[in-house]
């Protein structure tokens, strides 16, 4: 009896055991179920271009207002609106029947004038010798002196009044001062020209290549030397800076374009100033006036920190920050500054560093100083991956026949 009863007890104590063993067991188990699970992105850094989004319109390289530099009826337009022109190019004839008529009377006068010129300067010759010998008294040498003078002006005055004349008829016809595609006209035949007139006949715009001016504000201006200065932000040349436009309407422009210069003066009204860059334009697609957006690439960031934007919230007061997995696997918040966003990322320049993790995934069930359980972040499948991944739908099976 005693042995059975002793056995009875060391049965006991031995279930007891292995029940209290059990229920550590399953409240280790709930502790660890309990924690949530979040999924962090590991930040890194990265080399990236910073490219600024800015409007702005377009603009001819060339612009040349057409207008005549003699007066007359206008005889004949010689080009078709709308369509390109060659510089030298004839565009409008003016009655040249007057500047003909003084080009001819300029060029008689100087024959009249170097014709007189050779006995004046036979007689100035022969009066020399004479006057040397008493044969002829002073004064009458000093005559013909002045006459031959004379003459010699003459012919100078009428070279002159015949150069004139000639430039003058040749501004009778109208010329294009730059290749280019030419607007309306705004005369017709039968029209008066005045020398001069301030309204043009017609203007030329030279489209290949275009300007492009965009605005940007001062303020990124001197955020951007800031960043240079620190050495955060390496620079690029301005002759060097290559820039990508999109249209109005969304479509990106195939031609790469350059950034010439940065204006040198802020406006006041607007606190931004000019960047103007240089497209080609071979098909004519860009026009002066229209509206673009242009991505210029401002310098390239060594060690950038691009962030999520689904793992940064803001505060009351509009305060970016994100929630990090401390090395104890605890929740931190971490109060960042963003300066803009690239593609779907903030770029962070403060508050993060290369190896902190980042919250993308379970925000909503974690607060700071949680313990959590880290999983690694996996983007969802786009929508071409997850059509592929689905099964083909089975063709439809006909109708049973009627018996």
């Amino acid at each position: 009896m005693r042995c059975s009863s002793k056995t009875v007890i060391m049965a006991v104590v031995a279930v007891f055991v292995v029940t209290m063993m059990a229920a550590g067991c399953g409240k280790k188990n709930q502790g660890d179920q309990g924690a949530p699970e979040v999924a962090v992105v590991v930040m890194q850094y990265e080399k990236v271009p910073i490219v600024r989004e800015l409007p702005g319109r377009t603009s001819a390289f060339l612009v040349a207002e057409v207008r005549p530099q003699v007066s007359g009826i206008i005889k004949k337009r010689l080009f078709t609106e709308g369509g390109d022109v060659k510089a030298g190019q004839s565009l409008y004839q003016i009655d040249p029947a007057p500047y003909q008529a003084a080009f001819d009377n300029a060029s008689a006068s100087l024959a009249k004038a170097e014709a007189n010129l050779p006995p004046l300067r036979s007689k100035a010759q022969r009066y020399k010798e004479l006057v040397a010998i008493k044969a002829v008294s002073q004064q009458e040498f000093e005559d013909v002196t002045a006459a031959q003078m004379q003459a010699e002006a003459d012919i100078k005055y009428w070279k002159a009044a015949l150069e004139a004349a000639r430039i003058n008829l040749g501004y009778t016809n109208v010329n294009a001062p730059i290749a280019g595609r030419i607007g309306k006209s705004s005369v017709t035949v039968g029209a008066l020209a005045t020398a001069n007139q301030p309204a043009a006949f017609t203007t030329i715009q030279q489209l290949d290549p275009v300007y492009v001016d965009v605005m940007q504000s001062s303020q990124d201006m001197l955020k951007l030397r800031r960043y240079m200065a620190s050495g955060t932000l390496k620079g690029t040349a301005v002759n060097q800076a290559k820039v990508k436009l999109f249209l109005e309407d969304g479509t990106p422009y195939p031609q790469e374009g350059t950034l010439k210069f940065t204006d040198v003066t802020v406006d006041p009204s607007t606190g931004s100033f000019i960047l103007r860059m240089v497209f080609p334009n071979p098909n004519g697609t860009l026009l002066p006036g229209m509206y673009v957006r242009a991505l210029v690439q401002q310098g390239i960031a060594e060690q950038a920190i691009l962030a999520p934007q689904q793992g940064v919230s803001r505060d009351p007061k509009g305060n970016p920050y994100v929630l990090v997995v401390d090395p104890n696997n605890k929740v931190e918040q971490r109060m960042i500054t963003v300066d803009h966003a690239i593609g779907d990322k903030w770029l962070v320049t403060e508050g993060l560093k290369g190896g902190d993790r980042v919250i993308v995934e379970g925000l909503q069930r974690v607060r700071p100083g949680v313990p959590v359980k880290v999983i690694p972040f996996k983007p969802a499948a786009t929508q071409g991956e997850a059509n592929s991944k689905t099964e083909p739908p089975k063709p439809a099976q006909p109708a049973p026949k009627a018996k």
